[in-house]
């Protein structure tokens, strides 16, 4: 029996979706805060516990239990939006908003709804050379669900066998950014969208309110899409991609629903207002359920809990806190850097502007860094299709291994060696080397050894080097090479064959 996600509907070409459609967006981001504690509650929040091992009466649901704001959650909130350009709420209050679904211990979730505590923001991104500014509608409080997995071919509670809840994460801090609606990027939609998400995933970091590993779920974008015709001025129906978990996935999923949306309405169709599901694996959006309007919630001031009222010094004392503005951060690594405008793009671009920056004060040159980070890390990053942060490696052990380069122990060969040995979790670098015998020979005796063999082995090459053309001597470094499984120091086997030949 065919399964929801083998379903491939019909797809309009990309650019003829352009010629015809205006792509409207709306983001709406979850952010899992680091506080110790839940929002309401003394669970711990360790990511990985035991199922159900971090609950109590309060993020249960249990009848008398009774939930206390996290003040540090509320700290985290109003830093968050202070650097997003938001008004910082005077008095703000908590909502129950009220529906049924296995993950919600209380058939509820304690939200806010019409009276959140940032409001009005603002965020600027460039991509591909254009500026575009996002503006934020809101962010506010709330916390997280449980979660459920579905046991069976399709991994959704249609057509499992079976279906177990996690409790561990219901109730944990969560601020939800929700953008205004993101006009005028035409054919830029689905990158503006990752821009978007990455900037936010750097602020978040860079706050240190989160550790947004989108991995483990502790940050997840809900992409609305929707199409216009071009020319028109009314938005047309929206659909709700929800917890899309990687950059690379915000980016397919927007252009993915673009081309969707645009083949059912070119056919004269209609689009379904609906939640729809990302599907990694195959790269389509597959329904969810029609898309709630807030009166289906039935939102109602939360009675348990008293209104938030951060007072304006306490607001002010936190904005002292708030790190370097992302233009001014990007703008002072750029004039530091010395790169030129195309390769700090390409760094922004492949998300790595923190990890270079990460390297580059562990020690290694911004050169160098930035090689490692968008060459041979983001090969293997694309190859097992996560994102640069989520690699197994540390901007530390980066710049340890180019350390070992520049000292000469290993090259630029042997080194991706060591990144295959850190990768695959067998030690730091230098653990790596000694582990894998991966060091360069510089010992004169055995190098000068696999000198005579290749002079032995090349003897009109080693004639054209006695003769004055010292270019010839690539030919037998070559071979030294070859011979020592690259792991010869090329410089003094060059001094070696120079010596041996008179043509020094």
């Amino acid at each position: 029996m065919s399964t929801p996600a083998a379903t491939v509907p019909d797809l309009l070409d990309y650019d003829e979706v352009l010629e015809r459609f205006d792509p409207v967006l709306g983001l709406e981001v979850h952010v899992e805060l680091n506080t110790l504690t839940k929002m309401f509650c003394g669970c711990p929040t360790e990511f990985g516990a035991p199922p159900n091992s971090q609950v109590c009466p309060i993020c249960l649901g249990m009848p008398g239990s009774l939930p206390v704001v996290n003040g540090k959650a509320v700290e985290s909130a109003i830093r968050i939006g202070l650097a997003l350009g938001c008004d910082i709420a005077e008095w703000c209050r908590f909502a129950r908003k009220n529906y049924f679904y296995p993950d919600m211990p209380k058939n509820f979730q304690i939200s806010q709804y019409d009276e959140p505590i940032a409001i009005s923001g603002e965020v600027e991104l460039e991509v591909e050379g254009q500026t575009f500014k996002i503006g934020i509608e809101r962010a506010h409080m709330e916390e997280d669900t449980g979660k459920s997995t579905h046991v069976g071919v399709t991994g959704r509670i249609h057509g499992a066998e079976y279906s177990i809840v996690d409790y561990n994460r219901a109730g944990i801090p969560l601020i939800e950014i929700v953008t205004k609606p993101i006009e005028g990027t035409g054919a830029l939609a689905p990158q503006v969208a990752r821009a978007y998400v990455a900037h936010l995933r750097d602020l978040m970091r860079a706050l240190d309110v989160s550790d947004v590993r989108m991995e483990q779920g502790s940050l997840r974008c809900d992409a609305n899409v929707s199409l216009r015709p071009l020319g028109e001025t009314a938005y047309g129906l929206r659909t709700e991609t929800k917890n899309v978990n990687s950059l690379r996935s915000v980016e397919r999923a927007v252009r993915y629903e673009m081309c969707r949306q645009g083949a059912l309405l070119a056919a004269g169709g209609k689009v379904m207002q609906e939640t729809r599901h990302w599907h990694e694996d195959t790269g389509i959006t597959t329904p969810g359920r029609s898309k709630e309007q807030a009166e289906d919630y039935r939102y109602f001031p939360e009675p348990d809990l008293v209104p938030v009222a951060p007072s304006r010094k306490w607001v002010e004392e936190l904005g002292t806190t708030l790190p370097e503005p992302p233009a001014q951060h990007r703008k002072r690594l750029f004039e530091a850097w010395g790169f030129t405008e195309m390769e700090f793009r390409d760094v922004i671009g492949a998300g790595a502007l923190l990890l270079v920056e990460a390297t580059v004060a562990a020690g290694a040159t911004p050169a160098a860094a930035r090689k490692w980070w968008l060459g041979e890390l983001a090969r293997r990053a694309k190859e097992t299709e996560v994102e640069l942060d989520a690699l197994s490696i540390t901007p530390a052990q980066v710049a340890e291994i180019q350390a070992l380069v520049d000292a000469g122990k290993i090259n630029d060969k042997l080194a991706r060696e060591v990144f295959d040995g850190v990768l695959a979790g067998e030690g730091s670098p230098e653990e790596v080397v000694a582990a894998r015998g991966l060091a360069v020979v510089s010992d004169d005796s055995a190098l000068g050894a696999a000198v005579d063999r290749a002079i032995e082995a090349n003897p009109d090459v080693a004639e054209k080097i006695r003769g004055g053309k010292v270019a010839a001597a690539g030919a037998l470094i070559g071979a030294v090479m070859k011979e020592m499984r690259g792991q010869a120091d090329a410089g003094r086997v060059r001094e070696l064959i120079l010596e041996r030949l008179g043509a020094e």
